[in-house]
């Protein structure tokens, strides 16, 4: 995440904790810096218990806590994403190599 004006990432916080549903597509593809990080875990904090938040990725859930660099922090964001969760697995396809084999 690229540095923000001062005072930037509480609107984002607030922004995105206001919607009633929130889709994070492509969640955790890249390892957060400590910024972004930090505005997870006040976006979940908001979040959880009130909000409904859909996490697409390709990493299973025993992997995230490490994609998020561990520690407290990544203790407190999991905790508030795992504690009311619905899980969806979709399988072991890969439906982009799929595609391009059959195109081919």
């Amino acid at each position: 995440m690229s540095k923000l004006k001062p005072g930037a990432t509480r609107k984002l916080i607030r922004k995105y904790g206001n919607f009633q549903v929130l889709v994070l597509d492509e969640w955790l593809l890249d390892k957060p810096d400590d910024d972004f990080r930090s505005m997870l875990m006040e976006l979940t904090e908001l979040r959880c218990d009130g909000k409904s938040t859909i996490f697409c990725t390709q990493y299973q859930k025993k992997d995230w806590h490490a994609r998020l660099r561990g520690g407290v922090h990544a203790d407190a964001i999991m905790d508030r994403i795992v504690h009311s969760a619905i899980w969806i697995e979709t399988g072991e396809v890969n439906m982009r190599a799929k595609l391009s084999t059959a195109e081919g």
